[in-house]
């Protein structure tokens, strides 16, 4: 019986197979994309991802059901939450240029799996999305001509009564699915050239909006006899950071196209910065002029600004704002369609997904199978399928993204950089077994001679510390660290901080309610998870990071991820059970993707080392040259005549 199970070796194996990480190219900058977007083309089309639909209808659902005029204070903390999550992915987009956005994020530093896992979500956040924003664009433009185009359909097509499909057939919105996808495979600068068009007209919309309704302002409507500015009090207010929270998720189409930006490094931060800026302010600025035309209880969720001016007289306004919001619309669309190809294409370039979607057009230099099998699967959703019931399926796998991405950050800035290795000071894990060189010095073993012959000739002083090494100051508190291999405490830390993070946002969300904790389990619980949760931030800190000048960083880590972790989950558990029984579907789908596709056909699955029967140490001693310091030392399971001659010829080469 015991022979049937498998052995410890091949269970470890197996687990690095599972967390391996991406192997980055040298030249980064190197791409079969065409590095054509500018600043400028990267804000538009983040504003594009985030001004939609939101700017229009939710302002006014949050502000008359949720929050009352305190929506404004609703979208600040909002906006702030988003900041945390969107300098996360700034760092990432500077750091790693790559197509593939919070997917690639995840692979270089946390492991293979949880890279797929993450853009596997990600696929299907943005064909819900692209399908979702695709019917509401078709509604809106039906309920200006009195929907008249719904009423033929029903007529000449008929109506449905089957679970998950919609009650009609939506061909409108399929159409201008097929139409935007038809423009998206023309190339980058073509999609970037249409969504300035529909970004200008609908930044122009908002800009009257904003100037007419100031004209039109009357205070008293935030006056008590009206209800007052927080007539929902503190709690509306953070039930409507929550809902305002999702109108920000369109900004991650700028790090999914740092691939094609002329120079990322500087753009991908500089444009997110100005794209979250600017739509925040949007969405403010709006919610202070809507609350203050009418009184915030008299608002229709379903189309607040063009009845706010209609009640104030200015029906003609309304046409206005029709036109905006369908350009607005217009731009989400073509977000998603142009962010969701090249994340597939970044999982199939790695192996991950099938190989026909790496396929890159050679004139227009976009991954053109994955714009039209997506673009197609994205009108058939429209088309056919009732999307309400899964459209909060879209935040749960943003805000999972999120999370891995903060933690990346953290676990990738007490890495060690590429080309760096461990040097064996304080800081490093002893050699297990020392030697004498010639000169009577220590050796250094290592096991791979080709990756440590960069060391020869760099002498290292103990005071220089690497990245993930204890820091100095706090080696005579925490000796007992120094044990560790630069980073593994780190990564272990990370690990304790996001499960303390799960246990302290269970505890606040379902503490009161389905598990009905008395008050002193409730707050021993939650200080005995907060202590986890800050003695983990502790650990980190004491460690070394790496500071680099050349390229944008998050600020204040680790504590700013760990706060964009903590309120990420803290949103995720609010979210209903049946999106968390879909979501666990969807994984297992994925995982029956990876298991029977993916980790046969991963590239860093062909670049691991095949098992050698011959194996050898090398030894670098402390003084002397080249071919005095570097000798093969054969394994003491083998007689010395076992290692060919070839072998030592080539590392004294």
């Amino acid at each position: 019986m015991a022979r049937w199970l498998p052995r410890s070796t091949d269970l470890t194996r197996f687990c690095q197979k599972l967390n391996r990480v991406k192997t980055l190219e040298d030249d980064m900058m190197e791409t079969s994309f065409n590095r054509c977007l500018s600043t400028i083309d990267l804000t538009l089309l983040g504003i594009g991802g985030m001004v939609g639909s939101g700017l229009y209808v939710l302002t006014g659902t949050v502000a008359k059901e949720i929050a009352g005029p305190a929506v404004i204070v609703s979208f600040i903390i909002a906006g702030f939450a988003s900041l945390l999550a969107a300098l996360c992915y700034a760092e990432f987009g500077a750091r790693v240029p790559k197509t593939g956005s919070a997917y690639m994020f995840t692979y270089v530093s946390v492991g293979e799996i949880w890279a797929f896992l993450i853009g596997w979500n990600v696929l299907l956040e943005y064909m819900i999305g692209g399908a979702a924003v695709a019917r509401a664009w078709s509604g809106y433009l039906d309920s200006i001509f009195n929907h008249k185009i719904k009423n033929f359909t029903e007529t000449h097509v008929g109506a449905w009564q089957v679970p998950f499909l919609a009650r009609y057939p939506d061909f409108l919105a399929a159409a201008i699915l097929l139409v935007a996808t038809t423009f998206i495979s023309f190339g980058a600068k073509v999609s970037s050239w249409l969504n300035h068009i529909f970004s200008a007209i609908s930044m122009g919309v908002i800009l009257f909006i904003l100037i007419m309704g100031f004209v039109l302002a009357q205070p008293k409507n935030w006056s008590t006899q009206e209800g007052g500015f927080a007539p929902y009090g503190l709690s509306g207010i953070m039930a409507g950071t929550a809902t305002c929270f999702y109108a920000f998720v369109g900004f991650d189409v700028i790090a999914a196209s740092s691939e094609e930006a002329r120079n990322p490094q500087r753009a991908v931060p500089r444009a997110i910065a100005f794209s979250l800026g600017l739509a925040t302010g949007a969405y403010i600025l709006v919610s202070v002029v809507l609350t203050l035309m009418v009184p915030w209880h008299t608002l229709d969720p379903d189309s607040a600004l063009a009845d706010a001016f209609y009640r104030r007289g200015y029906a003609w306004a309304g046409f206005l704002v029709a036109a905006g919001s369908i350009c607005a619309m217009n731009t989400v669309l073509l977000s998603n369609l142009f962010s969701l190809p090249r994340i597939v294409y970044a999982m199939a370039e790695d192996g991950l997904f099938f190989q026909v979607f790496s396929r890159v057009h050679p004139r227009t230099q976009v991954p053109v199978v994955g714009i039209v099998v997506f673009g197609l699967l994205m009108a058939l959703l429209a088309l056919i399928f009732d999307l309400e019931a899964l459209v909060q399926f879209l935040s749960i796998g943003t805000l999972l993204a999120y999370t891995f991405v903060a933690a990346s950050i953290i676990v990738l800035r007490f890495q060690q950089q590429k080309g760096d290795v461990p040097v064996p000071a304080a800081g490093g894990r002893p050699n297990p077994e020392p030697h004498e060189g010639p000169s009577g010095g220590e050796l250094k073993e290592y096991e791979s001679f080709s990756d440590k012959l960069q060391l020869v000739d760099r002498d290292k002083s103990k005071e220089q510390r690497e990245p993930g090494q204890l820091k100095a100051a706090f080696e005579p508190y925490l000796e007992f660290l120094s044990d560790f291999y630069p980073g593994e405490v780190v990564t272990l830390a990370v690990v304790t901080l996001m499960v303390s993070a799960i246990c302290i946002c269970s505890i606040l969300v379902f503490g009161n309610t389905h598990l009905h904790l008395p008050t002193w389990s409730y707050s021993m619980l939650l200080v005995l998870f907060s202590l986890g949760f800050l003695l983990s931030l502790l650990l980190i800190w004491v460690h070394e990071q790496q500071h680099s000048t050349q390229t944008f960083q998050i600020p204040l880590v680790p504590l700013s991820p760990a706060l964009s972790i903590i309120l990420n989950i803290y949103l995720m558990l609010k979210l209903s059970y049946m999106t968390w029984i879909r979501f666990a579907i969807w994984l297992l789908l994925g995982l029956l993707v990876y298991f029977g596709y993916g980790i046969w056909h991963s590239k860093e699955n062909l670049r691991e080392p095949q098992p050698q029967r011959v194996s050898a140490r090398y030894v670098v001693f402390p003084g002397g040259s080249l071919e005095e310091r570097v000798q093969a030392v054969q394994p003491s399971s083998q007689p010395a005549s076992g290692l060919p001659d070839t072998d030592t010829d080539d590392c004294r080469r």
